[in-house]
């Protein structure tokens, strides 16, 4: 009997690369979707990919609603929850994205539990891991390590993915099954745009072709192929000692000038952003734009993910993060969302 998986908003950045990667290792895949007849699209982007899309299933849930999800998993062995609301601008009120985010996520592993899922792996993010008062400015990330919700420089999408996180992990261990939970933790996620559905991460490298990043601010993440953060999606899924651990998904960091200078390197017709924006004009514009207010907490600080312990848990080799940026360019350039 060929075992289902759910997967969560599946037409998104990661989710689909998910679906992608456990088709082809012979799992059903039930897709959750907020309209099944606008979600068909990544059915037909997988079919184009040479995916064998016959044991794929689409169903209608929302995260902010409870239709659908007894429906959604029913049958189904494990649980792949990688939806999550992300706003294209950050909300001046720090809490705005907070009822949503945990509750929907409460809302699926409530229900996956019920209905006997083995392991419920849950996308969160390692925003909600670095941010903390007193980093300095080299930053050591560690699995156990949390942001502080109630650090007033933290802004609302860090927040919610905080809170909903910690939400999870409570509920999981006061019930003493927290060895059906992993958690992955994706830093900055570039790589293929293989499904045209371009993941967050990827506005930055858009932005620097395109000028609405003309100068760069000096901030550094973790940086993940979305390859290879699918990749851990569908190993922690099965192994049992993933169960009950938060795995980072990261590979080395990269400065964003040093993203520019990749980017400089590879297409040198390109005019991509040259020049550091001081940090004190990071932060007087954090004042008046909420999209620059979010990475004030993080202005001149080199953050570093101590993930060894993820490759030898899974086996999972992150590429380096260079081979992410360039891929990602290289798509976006051939999904005409980048003209040179």
């Amino acid at each position: 009997m060929t075992d289902t998986v759910l997967v969560t908003g599946i037409s998104g950045f990661i989710a689909s690369h998910v679906a992608a990667g456990l088709l082809t290792q012979g799992f059903a895949v039930r897709g959750t979707v907020r309209n099944k007849v606008k979600g068909e699209r990544i059915v037909e982007a997988l079919a184009a990919n040479a995916i064998d899309t016959s044991k794929l299933e689409l169903i209608e849930a929302g995260l902010d609603k409870d239709a659908g999800w007894k429906d959604a998993v029913q049958d189904c062995r494990y649980v792949q929850h990688i939806a999550s609301p992300f706003p294209l601008e950050s909300p001046s009120n720090r809490e705005a994205l907070v009822p949503a985010a945990r509750a929907g996520a409460m809302r699926v592993i409530e229900q996956a539990i019920g209905a006997g899922a083995e392991r419920i792996v849950m996308t969160s993010s390692m925003v909600s891991m670095m941010g903390q008062a007193g980093r300095g400015e080299h930053m050591l990330v560690k699995e156990n390590d949390w942001s502080d919700p109630n650090w007033n420089p933290l802004t609302a999408y860090p927040v919610s993915k905080t809170r909903a996180e910690r939400a999870v992990w409570d509920y999981v261990e006061s019930h003493d099954m927290k060895d059906r939970l992993a958690t992955v933790c994706p830093g900055l996620v570039f790589g293929p745009d293989t499904y045209n559905n371009s993941g967050a991460s990827l506005a930055i490298i858009t932005a620097m072709f395109t000028g609405k990043m003309p100068m760069i601010p000096r901030i550094a993440y973790p940086i993940v192929d979305v390859r290879d953060c699918a990749s851990l999606h569908i190993k922690s899924m099965t192994l049992p000692d993933a169960g009950g651990r938060r795995l980072m998904s990261a590979s080395n960091t990269l400065w964003f000038s040093e993203i520019a200078a990749i980017l400089r390197q590879a297409y040198p017709k390109a005019k991509l952003p040259q020049r550091e924006l001081p940090d004190i004009a990071v932060r007087l514009g954090g004042f008046f734009d909420n999209s620059i207010k979010s990475i004030v907490p993080d202005v001149g600080i080199f953050h570093e993910a101590d993930a060894g312990y993820v490759t030898g848990l899974t086996g999972v080799i992150p590429r380096p993060a260079k081979e992410a940026v360039l891929a990602a360019a290289e798509s976006l350039i051939e999904n005409g969302k980048i003209r040179l």
